[in-house]
């Protein structure tokens, strides 16, 4: 489909016990939120593990989806421009329409023209448009909104999907960005805000167990920043005792909500069995 879908979930990817792809639950996944009329995914994102993901895997994930009729965007995961290179070709490959790319952090972190550097690469590479993700939460970086509006002129880097929940530096971003950049908000809990500020939708944890309030947040948000009130709060609180667990907690309230989650990939394991109980109780 052409175009940027308003909302997409960013999927957990699920594991078996033995660390392996469920690729007969991750299609499942997929076709039970389309069915609730969500027209994208984030596939390999951070909530989907992306960090953890092997050479390969990129692929099998996009191609488990192919045949729906939306709109898939794959997470970029490297911290050198090379692996972040063969990422992208395992991705387009697959059938990709977009990518999701994170900053690169390990050695890079704070070292701004080099992590321009690596979104230029991959943008001039990519044959498909390419989205930046700054998700401070998972990198303790933040890219400079200065750094975001040099980025922006390159002719293959469309967008970008900010995690920070910082409303001001969403509109930052915007003001210093020319229409049709995309911008994402990647926080459940400023997304009213961040619609009323002009981000173009979100990309969240919450799709994977809370699809209908977050739909539902989001229009009446489009429609009325003030009557979404109570949708916001409710998606508030509830984004933050699932996400405080971190991806353990996304994945028990998915499975709660009736997605197969599977397994984290080690090292993160599951939750203790009775904090999994109360996450259920919160969905439920």
């Amino acid at each position: 489909m052409s175009g940027f879908p308003e909302y997409m979930p960013a999927l957990v990817t699920p594991f078996t016990q033995r660390g392996e792809i469920d690729l007969k639950a991750h299609a499942a996944n997929v076709r039970t939120l389309a069915d609730l009329g969500i027209e994208g995914f984030l596939f390999g994102g951070s909530t989907g593990e992306g960090q953890y993901l092997e050479p390969g895997e990129r692929s099998r994930l996009i191609k488990a989806a192919r045949r729906r009729r939306t709109h898939i965007t794959s997470g970029i995961a490297a911290e050198t421009t090379r692996v972040g290179l063969a990422q992208v070709a395992e991705a387009t490959d697959a059938g990709a329409d977009s990518l999701l790319v994170l900053t690169p952090t390990a050695l890079a972190r704070g070292r701004h023209d080099a992590v321009a550097a690596y979104f230029q690469t991959i943008a001039d590479h990519s044959t498909v448009p390419v989205l930046i993700y700054s998700v401070p939460v998972y990198t303790a970086y933040s890219l400079p909104v200065e750094v975001v509006a040099r980025l922006a002129r390159h002719h293959n880097i469309v967008g970008m999907k900010d995690s920070s929940g910082d409303v001001v530096r969403l509109q930052a971003i915007l003001d210093a960005t020319r229409s049709p950049f995309v911008l994402y908000n990647g926080s459940s809990r400023a997304l009213t805000a961040a619609i009323a500020v002009g981000c173009h939708g979100a990309i969240t944890a919450s799709g994977n167990y809370a699809p209908e309030l977050v739909l539902r947040t989001l229009r009446a948000a489009r429609s009325s920043p003030t009557g979404a009130r109570r949708l916001q709060k409710r998606l508030s609180a509830l984004s933050a005792d699932v996400e405080s667990h971190g991806i353990p907690g996304v994945k028990a309230a998915a499975k709660a909500a009736g997605l197969e989650p599977g397994h984290p990939r080690h090292p993160l394991t599951r939750l203790p069995r009775g904090t999994e109980t109360s996450i259920a109780k919160l969905i439920g």
